[in-house]
C-alpha cells in the first residue's frame, strides 16, 4: 500500500557523547524515501530511505561545517547517506525489528532498528495517517567516522557510540483506480 512520508512530523535525530559528560544533539533537515507499508501483513513492509549529508544541523554552525567535512561525513564527497531495508521481524502487537542495510561514506554496513507502532488516526482532512518510532546504536568508527581528539583528563572528544531516533508519520495515499481493458 503507498503511503506518502508526512516531513513536517518526522524527524531523524542523532546523539553522541562530547567530552564524555554531555550528549549533543541533531537532526538531518533534509531527507526522504519509499517506504511501502503493509498494515495487514507488517513483515512485508519495505523501507529505503535517503538523506541529504550535508542537512545535518546541531544548532552550532562551527560544529556542523566540521561533522560536514572528510573528518566525519565527508559530505562533498559522500553527498547522501540511504537506509534499505533488508527484514522486517514482528515481535510483538505493535512492535517490529527493521532490518536493514545503512550507507554512509560508501560504507555498508547491517543495521537493526527497535521499531514501534504508535498507532492510527484518521485527520480532519480525511487521510489516514500512520506514526512509528524506530531507534538504534551505532558505533561511528564501523563507517570510518574516526576522528577523535584525546582529553587531558583521559576519554576522548567524540563518543563513538551514536544513538539514532526516528520519528515518522506516514500518510496513506489512495490507489489510483484501475482502468478496465
Amino acid at each position: 500500500m503507498p503511503f506518502q512520508i508526512d516531513a513536517a512530523h518526522s524527524e531523524i535525530q542523532f546523539s553522541a557523547r562530547h567530552m564524555m559528560v554531555s550528549k549533543v544533539r541533531g537532526v538531518f533537515e533534509k531527507w526522504g524515501g519509499a517506504i511501502l507499508l503493509n498494515p495487514a501483513n507488517p513483515g512485508a513492509t519495505v523501507v529505503d530511505i535517503t538523506i541529504e549529508a550535508a542537512s545535518i544541523s546541531s544548532k552550532d554552525e562551527k560544529r556542523d561545517e566540521h561533522l560536514r567535512s572528510p573528518d566525519f561525513l565527508g559530505v562533498e564527497q559522500y553527498p547522501s547517506i540511504t537506509f534499505k531495508s533488508t527484514k522486517v521481524e514482528v515481535t510483538g502487537d505493535n512492535t517490529a525489528k527493521l532490518h536493514g542495510d545503512l550507507t554512509i561514506r560508501d560504507v555498508t554496513k547491517p543495521v537493526v532498528m527497535a521499531v514501534e507502532y504508535q498507532g492510527n488516526a484518521k485527520s480532519p482532512w480525511g487521510t489516514v495517517n500512520y506514526g512509528f518510532s524506530a531507534t538504534t546504536k551505532i558505533n561511528r568508527e564501523d563507517w570510518g567516522l574516526s576522528w577523535n581528539a584525546a582529553l587531558e583528563t583521559g576519554g576522548w572528544l567524540v563518543g563513538k557510540e551514536i544513538q539514532i531516533d526516528i520519528d515518522l508519520e506516514l500518510v496513506q495515499v489512495a490507489e489510483p483506480e484501475k482502468v478496465a481493458a
